[in-house]
């Protein structure tokens, strides 16, 4: 139920709230997210998204991923979010995935740490484009998601 919460939380915000784009937001889609690791960029995938076009729903990061090979990460390994766009996201979130359980990760200066535990955790990077000078106005958000695994 807790993995869910993120994403209920996210389109509740968004039906109340809606999308503005006087910020000028480009593209058909928001902006690629990498992930960082040792000098090695990884991608990420892209799930749920309101852009200029409108939004788009998909499933949790968990059911995203399915299928996909996880990148292999040392216990406690540095780990930097990547995103090469013009206009930053003003807020974000991180939530890590493991076990059927979800918890918040602390991002510091773009980085955060690999957890200590061997395993396989899976990733929600959310990002919002918020109004600065109206509140609860969205500019635009999206949701990315990738799976690692500390050996």
């Amino acid at each position: 139920m807790k993995k869910c919460f993120l994403y209920v939380v996210a389109l509740l915000g968004l039906t109340i709230t809606g999308c503005s784009n006087s910020i000028g937001l480009s593209g058909e889609k928001p902006p690629q997210v990498f992930i960082e690791i040792e000098n090695k960029k990884f991608e990420t995938t892209l799930g749920t998204y309101c852009w200029q076009n409108g939004c788009v729903d998909t499933v949790g990061p968990v059911e995203l991923l399915e299928g996909k090979k996880p990148i292999k990460v040392k216990s406690g390994e540095k780990i930097t979010l990547v995103m090469d766009y013009e206009s930053k996201p003003n807020e974000f979130h991180v939530a890590q995935i493991s076990e059927n359980k979800e918890t918040e990760v602390i991002v510091k200066d773009n980085r955060f740490t690999a957890p200590t535990q061997r395993g396989v955790y899976y990733y929600s990077y959310g990002v919002w484009w918020m109004d600065e000078k109206e509140a609860n106005v969205s500019h635009g958000d999206a949701f990315y998601a990738f799976v690692l695994e500390v050996d």
